[in-house]
């Protein structure tokens, strides 16, 4: 077992229980886990933790919102992620900690900024339109982020936002978008050398805690407004970018 401090310890469960709760309740939360992680461990190191951390989540997430899915929207989102994970996987190949975490928090806080001046100017994404140049952009963004630093939760949470789901709809697109794309980075963070055994047995020591918070998601997003939802996604997702940036 990894030889870390009860500080250590107790933030990294912390990051666990805000894995579940992201994955069933608050999307965007998933980024206080990214920077939670990063901050206990070395960042690479911490991408390879969380990812497994996040398909145990996802296992449940699709599970209770498996009926919500806008399938459509899942399949024009597919080729840019799969282009955007290609580029995230050279990207680790070359990139240090340092560069990791700033790059990720300089393009989180761009597509919070873009997706705001849409809702604003009522220019929002229509999941039922042609709209392939959005489906592009955020799906290119989030198979990269989600490949370098496990975040692509905000940039899709800000896609899914801007395109009017109500909270099981969202959860749902979410839950599916998220189990495959993770399934899908696993051959290539094994390759890269992120998932290590030492990081396999501080996931055992921390799964029980997400399963339980992802039935705690479940409890809170049948009874959460679908202002405070939409409220909650885009605060979580600021106060993650930010840290990321100057962390």
């Amino acid at each position: 077992m990894p030889d870390l401090a009860w500080w250590a310890w107790a933030l990294l469960a912390l990051g666990a229980v805000v894995v579940g709760l992201s994955k069933t309740a608050v999307p965007g939360a998933g980024t206080i886990a990214v920077a939670i992680f990063a901050a206990v461990l070395p960042a690479k190191q911490s991408t390879g933790i969380l990812l497994l951390l996040l398909i145990v989540a996802d296992i449940f997430a699709v599970t209770m919102y498996r009926r919500h899915a806008d399938r459509r929207t899942l399949l024009r989102l597919a080729p840019a992620v799969v282009v955007g994970v290609l580029l995230g996987v050279v990207f680790l190949w070359f990139a240090d900690d340092f560069w990791v975490k700033k790059s990720i928090g300089v393009i989180l806080l761009a597509v919070i900024a873009v997706t705001l001046l849409r809702r604003r100017f009522a220019s929002q994404v229509d999941t039922g339109g042609p709209h392939r140049i959005a489906a592009a952009t955020y799906g290119s963004l989030g198979g990269f982020t989600t490949m370098v630093a496990n975040a692509a939760g905000p940039v899709m949470s800000m896609y899914f936002l801007a395109a009017r789901f109500e909270v099981k709809a969202f959860l749902g697109t979410a839950a599916w978008f998220f189990a495959i794309v993770n399934l899908f980075k696993v051959p290539f963070s094994i390759g890269i050398g992120i998932i290590t055994v030492p990081g396999l047995l501080i996931d055992l020591v921390l799964v029980p805690l997400v399963v339980a918070s992802a039935f705690l998601g479940r409890w809170i997003a049948d009874r959460m407004p679908q202002s405070v939802f939409e409220k909650l996604v885009i605060a979580f997702t600021i106060v993650g970018a930010v840290y990321l940036l100057v962390g």
